[in-house]
């Protein structure tokens, strides 16, 4: 039976829509750059060839996503991209600086009603995340549906990003707000 399922783990790591520590018959291949491009340029919608998966990070729905030139997806980062109903769920466009633990939803859990529990609710409609060219997200921040980041614009570490945040400007806090225009 162990064998069995061994084979059986294996085959799921190989066509799964998925990275992450989880699955360790792919996870490997993160710690080697010819390898780690490999697995990425088959798994995501786009990957470029100067981008670097690290190994740590965690994206779901990688058919769903895009990554850039010289993005750097980084240990702890999740990319939760998997929609029924989006072609594309995140977009990571070129230059774009991630800290470690950032998290990105493109959903989120229903809490209408007070007559059904929540877990029962469902979810609102999946939105799509866009980062601009140039952008930087500090550490540990979490970014919810629907929110395009602006070219050059900084997310301060550990902020929640609820709305979409202006090109050029400095956003920290939760919800995360304006506290600086970047000068030009």
């Amino acid at each position: 039976m162990l064998i069995i399922d061994i084979i059986k783990k294996v085959k799921y790591n190989l066509k799964a829509d998925r990275i992450g520590p989880d699955h360790p018959f792919t996870h490997w291949r993160l710690y080697y750059k010819k390898q780690m491009l490999a697995l990425c340029r088959k798994k995501f919608k786009h990957f470029s060839e100067t981008a670097d998966f690290r190994p740590g990070a965690y994206a779901v729905g990688c058919s769903q996503i895009e990554i850039g030139n010289r993005v750097v997806i980084r240990p702890g980062v999740m990319l939760f991209g998997e929609s029924n109903t989006l072609s594309t769920s995140i977009i990571i466009e070129d230059d774009v600086m991630l800290g470690s633990g950032v998290h990105f939803y493109i959903n989120n859990h229903k809490f209408d009603r007070l007559d059904i529990p929540l877990i029962d609710q469902g979810y609102y409609p999946d939105e799509m995340i866009v980062l601009k060219k140039g952008c930087w997200i500090g550490a540990n921040a979490i970014l919810l549906p629907g929110i395009v980041v602006g070219c050059n614009s900084v997310v301060g570490a550990g902020s929640v990003v609820t709305k979409s945040v202006l090109d050029g400007v400095v956003v920290a806090g939760n919800p995360a707000k304006i506290i600086k225009e970047i000068a030009k």
